[in-house]
């Protein structure tokens, strides 16, 4: 499975760039961001970072250290390549989730001193406005990804070595290319070794059982099959680029993942709903609103 992203390849980033369900996902991720204060001065992990699509931004929002890992050559060999947004280029793409600018980095000191123990698992709305990942405000200086280390790596996520210790972990859509329980333990372990005591990992993770009830091909991803097979189904699936590309994942169902998370030491497990942009005039508020009644995915918050 780590092999068909090296295929894949450019029409990843087209799907992440044009897709609804990326939009959602990102805004998503910023919220939660936003919740904890944002990222000002925070050692970061962006875990299939794919691209560096998600490194970059944790970068643009003042991270000290932005590392990403993928276990695809062709990913990092992209994602060096596409090198450092400038905040114009951040400013247009936080536009396009919906994300909002904040200033505020006192909950960011108290996320890196280990004084804050939960995430809010309420309304996504009670999260606040999504954006500090992306403020320049957050960026010693006011300068953004120039002051910030950025590293990619190539690296399997159930074997990491020790590159930490990191105050926070993203992971969008890693825990779903775990071929089975053993991987998908070893993945969560990995992470837990990386991060301080206190250290949160942030987790877009599919909504499992949807197929074949739902059809998300206006969000940009189709569900052609799924096969009963191993620790969790088989879902082959496409990407709606043009031309489409193929690609598969497991379906693990929430409990087995908060599973796999206890077992490896984490303290707390909690879940938050996918988050959508606001309507525009492309994607008005009847598009967004069919697509919460049952989203691709939702937000695995774990604290170490």
């Amino acid at each position: 499975m780590r092999f068909q992203y090296d295929t894949i390849g450019e029409r990843f980033v087209e799907s992440k760039a044009v897709a609804a369900f990326s939009a959602a996902d990102t805004h998503t991720l910023l919220g939660a961001l936003d919740a904890l204060g944002g990222v000002g001065g925070l050692d970061t992990l962006d875990l299939a970072c794919g691209y560096g699509y998600n490194t970059r931004l944790l970068a643009r929002g003042g991270a000290r250290r932005a590392v990403g890992v993928d276990a695809s050559e062709e990913m990092i060999r992209l994602a060096r390549a596409h090198g450092v947004i400038g905040a114009d280029d951040v400013a247009t793409l936080e536009g396009a989730v919906g994300a909002e600018p904040s200033t505020d980095d006192s909950a960011a000191a108290a996320v890196a001193a280990g004084t804050i123990t939960t995430v809010s698992t309420g309304s996504a709305g009670s999260a606040g406005s999504a954006g500090s990942a992306g403020s320049a405000g957050s960026a010693p200086g006011g300068t953004g990804l120039r002051d910030t280390s950025i590293e990619y790596v190539v690296a399997d996520a159930a074997k990491l070595p020790q590159m930490g210790p990191f105050d926070l972990a993203t992971a969008v859509y890693l825990f779903s290319q775990a071929t089975d329980r053993s991987v998908l333990h070893a993945m969560f372990r990995s992470i837990r070794a990386n991060l301080r005591d206190g250290g949160r990992l942030l987790a877009i993770v599919p909504n499992a059982g949807a197929y074949p009830h739902v059809d998300w091909s206006p969000y940009g991803v189709r569900i052609v099959d799924r096969i009963h097979e191993g620790d969790a189904p088989l879902l082959k699936a496409q990407f709606l680029t043009r031309p489409s590309v193929d690609f598969e994942f497991r379906e693990w169902a929430h409990a087995d993942l908060a599973e796999a998370a206890v077992e490896a030491g984490f303290s707390t497990v909690g879940w938050q709903p996918n988050r959508t942009p606001p309507p525009d005039g492309t994607r008005d508020e009847a598009y967004w609103t069919a697509y919460r009644a049952w989203p691709i995915s939702s937000l695995m918050t774990c604290t170490a």
